[in-house]
């Protein structure tokens, strides 16, 4: 559904509103005279960069941003516009999808700036930007020589990937992660690596074709045209195309008044009247988009994700135990174990040990549940032995940052060759949410059978969003596996009912969680009594709140 701003002067009737004008003489307009005398000064290499002057311009010759990685950083926060996943509820499901802004305009009209205006002004810490640059279509032979000849139309509608921009948007506004092409303008052609973006709660979608398909502006919930001189949009295009992508001057004039010019009339000029602002002036027009953030403010809270903590805590009272759950068997030496670790008395270096013989125990008795076959080996007597062997591809460790990585050392000393991955999710305190802060995953792992570790799960909110991350890799639940030394019942039915195929696999299971969603009795803060650390103020257990668990 578009949305129609009422502050930006929207009109019912084509043509589509202007945004407000920046205030006369300001530094914007005075920038934009400038550029535009300049643009009437003389022949157009007077409009160049001086050669020799000066310092040389960056190039870029990719689609992927300008930064790498991929931040913004303003005066108040790092934002990050590849995206991160964004929180999910109790079915372990995105509630709502995101907000999806389409940015329209012809060639160097300053799309890219105006997206990075609205990004910083926004001030919030996940956004998507999606450029369609990164859609170009795979050339064959004979266009890459015609686009070696600039003969080739690169802004003609059928020049674009529709198809894959079109599952690419649907995927990013349910929240999953989606892999995207990084086109090399200097080969004409796409990179063998693509890119990773994450689901975000805002995207913004760029692109001289961003309302030339259908079923692309049904995704779209807000439509911006940036309208900018033809003049100035050649100027920039000749010092983009020949500062950063490596052509000649003769080459890029004749691909403007050959392709360039002709597309923007027949195609890119009529999807105005589709856009609900046009921004005159591009970036220089900063009441435009400050009209345009404040609208986005107001949807954002319509559409805001809030993680209902009561209501995960009462969905599954006087449920059984899910059959997906494994509690390693309370042997006396079992409870024992338990019995030390749960001592608030109990000594540092006592408390690692029996940790880590505990994990040594349930990592022991997780690979049980890995898939066998039988296979025949040949004793040194030369007798066969029918045995079990490994069924899968590889093995791969993923701790949840940082009471997680403390399994890591018993994974390893009884998978040989394990690979091991990172996640670190903190929650927002102002929002309440768990964030993804920092992930590094295997390449290939959608084959492997996955160990999920964190040491103490009492809501499963963390558990959660990190298996949903794993999902977003192609790994299937199925293949998933969470480990923990503790968990609440909470926890428990939070997890198997959002991904009933996942093995839960514990050494106990603890029946309550406090108001602060604390597991009681528990086991206290377990990444501070294993490293060291000092407990927050409050007591609360870092594990179980600020990663809430």
């Amino acid at each position: 559904m578009a949305a129609s701003p009422a502050s930006a002067d929207a009109a019912p009737s084509p043509p589509p509103p202007t945004a407000a004008q920046d205030v006369p003489g300001g530094p914007a307009e005075q920038s934009e005279t400038a550029s535009e005398d300049r643009s009437n000064a003389g022949p157009l290499d007077r409009l160049l960069p001086p050669v020799g002057t000066g310092r040389s311009p960056r190039k870029r010759t990719t689609s992927q941003c300008k930064s790498e990685p991929p931040l913004l950083r303003t005066s108040k926060r790092t934002i990050y516009t590849a995206g991160r996943p964004p929180w999910y509820n109790e079915h372990g499901t995105q509630s709502k999808e995101a907000f999806a802004i389409g940015l329209g305009g012809g060639s160097a009209s300053g799309k890219t700036t105006v997206a990075r205006m609205i990004i910083e002004a926004l001030d919030v810490p996940w956004v998507v930007l999606l450029s369609m640059d990164s859609f170009y279509k795979v050339l064959t032979q004979q266009q890459q020589e015609q686009a070696a000849h600039n003969n080739f139309n690169f802004d003609h509608p059928d020049a674009f990937d529709f198809d894959l921009i079109i599952s690419t948007l649907k995927k990013l506004k349910q929240g999953r992660s989606v892999q995207v092409p990084i086109y090399d303008f200097t080969t004409h052609s796409r990179k063998k690596d693509w890119k990773t973006l994450y689901g975000a709660n805002v995207i913004i979608f760029e692109g001289i074709m961003a309302f030339a398909d259908k079923t692309l502006l049904e995704l779209l919930d807000m439509k911006i045209f940036v309208d900018t001189d033809s003049d100035i949009r050649l100027v920039r295009r000749l010092r983009r195309d020949i500062g950063e992508r490596g052509r000649d001057i003769e080459g890029v004039i004749k691909q403007y008044n050959k392709f360039v010019k002709p597309a923007f009339d027949q195609y890119i000029q009529p999807t105005m009247r589709l856009a609900d602002i046009v921004v005159p002036r591009g970036s220089g027009n900063t009441v435009a988009i400050d009209l345009i953030v404040q609208h986005v403010h107001s949807q954002l809270e319509e559409r805001k994700l809030r993680w209902d903590m009561a209501a995960l805590a009462s969905a599954h009272q006087c449920h059984p135990l899910p059959r997906t759950l494994s509690v390693l068997k309370s042997t006396p030496q079992v409870r024992g174990m338990h019995t030390i670790i749960r001592d608030k008395e109990t000594s540092r270096d006592e408390f690692i040990f029996y940790s880590k013989r505990l994990m040594r125990l349930l990592i022991e008795h997780a690979l049980s549940f890995l898939p066998f076959q039988d296979c025949v080996v040949q004793t040194p007597q030369g007798q066969n032995y029918a045995g079990k062997c490994y069924a899968g591809k590889q093995i791969t460790g993923v701790s949840i940052l940082r009471a997680g990585e403390t399994m890591e050392p018993a994974l390893r000393a009884v998978c040989k060759d394990v690979r091991i991955g990172t996640i670190l999710i903190q929650t927002n305190q102002l929002t309440g949410e768990p964030e993804l802060h920092y992930l590094r995953l295997p390449k290939d792992i959608s084959d492997d059978h996955v160990i999920l570790m964190d040491c103490t799960v009492s809501t499963g909110a963390a558990a959660m969003m990190a298996v949903r991350v794993l999902l977003d890799h192609d790994v299937p639940e199925a293949k998933i596996f969470l480990l923990s030394l503790l968990m609440a019942e909470m926890g428990v039915h939070s997890v198997a009912y959002a991904f009933p195929r996942v093995r839960i696999i514990t050494t106990a299971v603890d029946k309550r969680v406090n108001d602060l969603f604390r597991i009681i009795p528990g086991i206290g803060n377990f990444g501070d009594r294993y490293f060291g650390t000092d407990a927050v103020p409050d007591g609360s257990d870092e594990e179980e709140v600020a990663s809430t668990g």
